[in-house]
């Protein structure tokens, strides 16, 4: 199987560092297509630049899905475009903060999520609200711009740290999710030091993805997620009318 990874921020070590994640943990006969978004914003950390990242992922999906992928996956805890992407795709796609708060439940009866600036954790509780998780989880920040992730010198590592050791003890979390894409390949070491379980977004998400397309569930076309109806977009977002996918 062939499932799609798309990066909504245009830092392609990023990527890099996603990918090495999911390829993991998936199967060893599934092929990961990692993409970056060749359009927005080099990061997304509020929700001006969560707009700004929408067109290029929506890109990226359909030519994946015209490329012969089975599932897509946006790897950003926002789920950046995810109601967009789901309209216009035909394939399953996947947000990494449904697909982590969906596994968390199912080891832990309470979990707290520490995500990257205080910013983005209004749009995180209204995504741990749309999920109906709001009476299990806790949303932390840890002050880390997501960019320094992957710098040393910066100091996210302890920051992060600290806010998991404060989660454990404060708020009685039972299992941690790392809030941000730019985590993803922390989660095991983290597990085997704080001895809760520890979930990541990505790779959480790549097992449900190899999941659906095995059962052969697509998403559903009735209602809310039925293909957008035809008509004329104007200005730059004219080649976004719907049917631009094809």
């Amino acid at each position: 199987m062939r499932i799609l990874l798309v990066n909504p921020n245009t830092t392609s070590r990023m990527t890099a560092l996603i990918e090495g994640a999911a390829q993991f943990v998936a199967c060893p006969t599934t092929e990961v297509v990692a993409k970056t978004s060749r359009m927005g914003p080099v990061s997304i950390e509020g929700y001006y630049d969560e707009a700004f990242a929408v067109p290029g992922l929506l890109v990226e999906i359909a030519e994946g899905e015209a490329a012969g992928v089975e599932a897509a996956i946006i790897a950003c805890f926002d789920d950046t475009g995810l109601d967009a992407a789901r309209a216009m795709a035909s394939i399953p796609v996947l947000g990494i903060c449904e697909a982590a708060v969906a596994t968390a439940a199912l080891v832990a009866q309470r979990f707290s999520i520490v995500t990257t600036l205080e910013r983005s954790i209004m749009p995180v509780k209204g995504l741990v609200h749309r999920y109906g998780m709001t009476e299990r989880a806790t949303v932390r920040a840890a002050n880390i711009p997501v960019l320094s992730l992957d710098d040393p010198s910066s100091g996210a590592s302890n920051k992060l740290r600290s806010e998991i050791e404060k989660a454990l003890e404060i708020d009685a979390a039972e299992a941690i999710v790392l809030g941000c894409a730019g985590m993803a390949d922390l989660a095991r070491h983290l597990q085997e030091e704080y001895g809760v379980p520890v979930i990541d977004g990505v790779s959480a998400a790549v097992k449900l993805a190899e999941s659906l397309i095995s059962l052969g569930l697509k998403t559903s076309k009735r209602g809310a997620y039925a293909t957008p109806l035809a008509k004329s977009y104007h200005g730059i977002l004219e080649p976004f009318a719907p049917g631009f996918a094809s």
